[in-house]
């Protein structure tokens, strides 16, 4: 943290050395507070370009959990099977988590972002989110260039946030959790960031963006590697393929009480060395729910560790090769009322010749109502249900469904408080899974858990 802050004075010191340093005059960005809520893909504003100007932001979260976890082999109150039984969770707070963002204006329409994550569940120390360089114009080639096209073009390219459908828009981000009303994310959770870039053309109400990624979440160069001697192509799983993202939709504000917006987005790889739903190495709102204590010979996957078992409370397909996704996201704000739907429907499989494909959908509704002064306090109910199979083997699609109802309090548009209780049910997991040839018990078999949290959040 401490070389951060020293690195970015010494930039800022170059900078002012060479050029009429300012802060804070950014263009066409998002605020990173209340007024960010709502707000969807990228936006043009009027900001008048004075030169290079620095922009630097935070944001922090503490939760306060109490959350129990049961199940059918047995749970802390000590029921058959004890010795498999799901940890007895404290009652606590986790692990304060921190973000940083430091921006540039390099050029009228041009300019730089970069995202850190300074603690996190997954990793205590400091990394990098990713970044990007976006262009809103390209008066940096030759003053007027294609004007026309770009007052409603932003080019995007860069190791960042992918933007597969409108639920990321609403999600926390590690500390970064003032547009989400809720304290959880989506059971099954699409975040990546990727090397990529994407078009976005965005015109009286008509939204779209297409985009490509190299379909890498940890970026290295990779050897071809070929298949049999008899075949001279290169083995079709082990070369990765780009990933193609697209969006089509509508947003209007039909008068001043009444928004409606309606999207389709589309992700789709052939051969990925990532996974969509895994990808957020920030790790899950839910700590070390649904982990048993460590037994001799039981599944070190859900031995409690909230650092290296980091999704805990999320479903993950397991595509573990080729995927693709369509999510459609309805969103309706009708004076202090909203409501966001997402549908989402994704198939793929783990190794082409080997594994047919497979379909997992998810389907989610949230219903917020915002009042008080400037709409700083709300109420809100959110339904998450996930049918599908983790396996073609598996005799029928396992379940996933949670309920979270949440309230709130914007004390400024800075600072928010909040207060949510959660119910998640586990359905048709088996009592037992084969672990290293071993048949082992299942923690998710008649599985649940429910409780509350606490969260405050502040973001600038």
């Amino acid at each position: 943290m401490k070389k951060i802050y020293l690195l970015f004075i010494a930039l800022a010191s170059t900078f002012a050395a060479n050029a009429q340093l300012s802060f804070g005059h950014i263009q066409n960005q998002v605020p990173r507070d209340q007024r960010a809520i709502n707000v969807f893909d990228v936006r043009k504003d009027t900001t008048t370009y004075k030169g290079i100007s620095v922009d630097i932001g935070g944001a922090f979260a503490l939760q306060f959990q109490a959350i129990n976890s049961f199940n059918h082999q047995g749970d802390f109150t000590g029921t058959p099977n004890a010795g498999y039984r799901l940890n007895n969770l404290t009652n606590d707070f986790n692990l304060p988590n921190a973000n940083m963002t430091i921006g540039a204006q390099l050029a009228d329409g041009v300019r730089v972002n970069l995202d850190l994550y300074l603690a996190s569940r997954h990793h205590h120390e400091t990394w990098v989110q990713g970044g990007y360089l976006q262009i809103d114009k390209l008066d940096f080639i030759k003053k007027g260039l294609l004007e026309d096209v770009m007052k409603y073009t932003t080019i995007k390219i860069g190791q960042m946030e992918n933007n597969y459908g409108d639920a990321h828009f609403r999600r926390s981000n590690n500390a970064y959790t003032i547009t989400n009303p809720f304290i959880g994310n989506n059971i099954m959770d699409a975040f990546t960031t990727e090397m990529g870039a994407e078009i976005y053309y965005n015109r009286s109400g008509f939204v779209s963006m297409i985009g490509v990624t190299n379909s890498k979440l940890n970026q290295n160069v990779q050897e071809v590697i070929p298949g049999p001697t008899t075949v001279t192509t290169p083995d079709q799983n082990t070369t990765v393929s780009p990933t193609i993202l697209a969006k089509l939709g509508w947003d209007k504000q039909i008068d001043n009480d009444l928004r409606i917006r309606l999207t389709g987005s589309y992700y789709h790889t052939a051969n990925s060395s990532g996974n969509l739903y895994s990808s957020d190495r920030a790790g899950s709102r839910f700590y070390s729910v649904m982990t048993h204590a460590g037994t001799i010979g039981y599944p070190s996957s859900n031995i409690l560790d909230s650092e290296s078992n980091k999704d805990t409370g999320r479903f993950n397909p397991g595509f573990g090769n080729w995927a693709t996704s369509y999510m459609i996201n309805p969103f309706v704000k009708y004076k202090g009322f909203e409501f966001f739907g997402t549908l989402e429907f994704a198939s793929g499989g783990d190794y082409k010749g080997t594994d047919a494909t497979r379909n997992v959908n998810q389907y989610v509704g949230d219903l917020v109502y915002r009042f008080g002064s400037h709409e700083n306090l709300y109420v809100g109910a959110k339904y998450n249900l996930v049918d599908g199979k983790l396996r073609n083997s598996d005799a029928e699609a396992v379940q996933v469904n949670r309920f979270e109802a949440a309230a709130g309090w914007f004390m400024t548009k800075n600072i928010l408080a909040k207060l949510s209780y959660v119910q998640q049910n586990y359905k048709n997991y088996q009592q037992f899974g084969n672990v290293g040839g071993v048949s082992m018990p299942n923690d998710f078999y008649g599985g649940k858990f429910e409780g509350l949290m606490f969260e405050a959040t502040i973001s600038f």
